[in-house]
């Protein structure tokens, strides 16, 4: 048994990463807890699609148990996956409600784009977009990601609120759930500061507790069976996801969780210190076919695109530096296959303040941009604003791309810039002007 745990510490790079067995599970445990949420918000979102929830939330739970466990046994990252928001929004009101599309061919659909990531993968494709992103904005799509969690974790927990005039505003802080959030913050804050590793994951679980005394938290558990799955699994329509009408949706999925998946990495790889001296992310070639392959089993057991979660950064900041984060929280959503009735218990106002807390620590790599040369900082600030300004990884890649492409060529330096990159500019461009938003 102890020849086991080296071999494993040595496959996993304990000593190199400078971690151990506790700080990897907490790490892990950290992650599940930020992006528990999925197992009741992807499926009531799919379910207005006409899928059966019951279903959707055993195929959520399976979809992320096996891109996550696969991310930490293959890749071996601190990276966990689960169905993404915002595509399965698209899935549901633009694809289904808004084409008229019967949910089983939009299935058929997230098919197609997760074998076609896999086709990219195989021949190199993706492995040269990664390397293609110009090193100055690897900073600045961390520090951008940060920015937008800590808005998520804003928006959920109330303390920002929607306004027709100003766009945002400071929300009700007098209201119970907005209060047990500030609780947390300032909870989560202060262990912090106390430089206390378990800071996050102990937040979120005291926020939980004490918001069930006062009678915040409401939890009304619901009938679940496992077997119910079979509703949705293998149900999908390839055939009809074929024709010619729906190569704008395969297109959208594609596009959308290709650069949303390179944002995620490239901040998650950023905060943890996973770049090499040469300034690559190492065997990033597994990463994107963990990411690809939870798509396509994601897709047969019925649910939306599969992505690699910015809340692994939570994971991160607990410590969590292999794939052996991946793997616990991957473990967790195997267990909530079986009890997923009870993950409801962890309400927003818990989770929130620890994105919010997270989204802070990510800011640190602004201090690695360039801010004195325009053709670096530009794009750059684009960039950080543009992610969660637009609620989107991919349109602030985009703006950045472009902004640092453009410049280039009006400066007359258009030889120092890869080909790849005129080549995703192009891309940018037609996906502004064809698609006219983002998804």
């Amino acid at each position: 048994m102890p020849n086991l745990r080296a071999r494993a510490e040595r496959y996993f790079e304990f000593e190199s990463l400078q971690t151990n067995w506790r700080t990897e599970i907490l790490a892990g445990l950290t992650t599940f807890m930020t992006m528990a949420y999925i197992v009741f918000v992807n499926p009531s979102i799919l379910h207005e699609a006409g899928m059966p929830l019951a279903a959707v939330t055993a195929a959520t739970c399976l979809s992320a148990a096996f891109g996550s466990l696969m991310m930490g046994f293959v890749a071996r990252y601190p990276i966990a996956l689960a169905p993404g928001m915002g595509l399965n929004a698209y899935f549901t009101y633009s694809v289904v409600k808004g084409m008229g599309v019967a949910w089983q061919v939009a299935l058929g659909a997230v098919f197609l784009s997760g074998i076609t990531f896999l086709l990219l993968t195989a021949i190199g494709v993706r492995q040269l977009i990664v390397k293609a992103i110009p090193h100055q904005l690897y900073a600045a799509v961390a520090a951008g990601v940060g920015l937008f969690i800590a808005l998520i974790g804003f928006r959920n927990s109330g303390i920002v609120v929607p306004n027709a005039a100003t766009t945002v505003a400071l929300g009700n802080l007098r209201d119970p759930s907005t209060l047990l959030a500030v609780f947390g913050l300032l909870l989560t804050a202060a262990l912090s500061a106390w430089r206390l590793q378990a800071a996050i994951l102990i937040g979120v679980v005291a926020t939980t507790l004490i918001g069930m005394v006062a009678g915040v938290v409401h939890w009304q558990p619901q009938a679940y069976r496992l077997g119910d799955i079979s509703a949705t699994a293998f149900k999908l329509d390839i055939r009809g996801a074929l024709g010619v009408g729906f190569l704008e949706i395969v297109f959208v999925f594609l596009f959308v969780d290709l650069f949303d998946n390179i944002g995620t990495l490239v901040a998650v790889g950023k905060n943890a210190k996973l770049f090499d001296r040469a300034n690559e992310i190492p065997r990033v070639n597994r990463i994107l076919y963990a990411d690809a392959s939870a798509t396509v089993v994601g897709s047969l057991a019925g649910t939306s695109t599969v992505v690699s979660y910015i809340e692994s950064s939570a994971g991160v900041a607990a410590g969590g530096r292999s794939g052996v984060t991946a793997i616990v929280t991957g473990l967790l959503f195997v267990v909530a296959l079986f009890i997923a009735p009870l993950v409801g218990v962890i309400p927003a106002a818990a989770t929130a303040p620890a994105l919010i807390i997270v989204g802070s620590m990510m800011m640190t790599t602004v201090t690695e941009i360039e801010w004195a040369d325009p053709q670096i900082a530009i794009p750059a600030f684009l960039t950080m604003l543009t992610i969660p300004l637009t609620f989107s990884i991919a349109n602030g890649l985009a703006f950045g791309f472009t902004a640092f492409t453009l410049l280039k060529l009006l400066r007359g330096q258009y030889r120092e810039v890869n080909w790849v990159v005129y080549a995703l500019t192009a891309l940018f461009l037609i996906r502004f002007f064809y698609l006219g938003k983002g998804a």
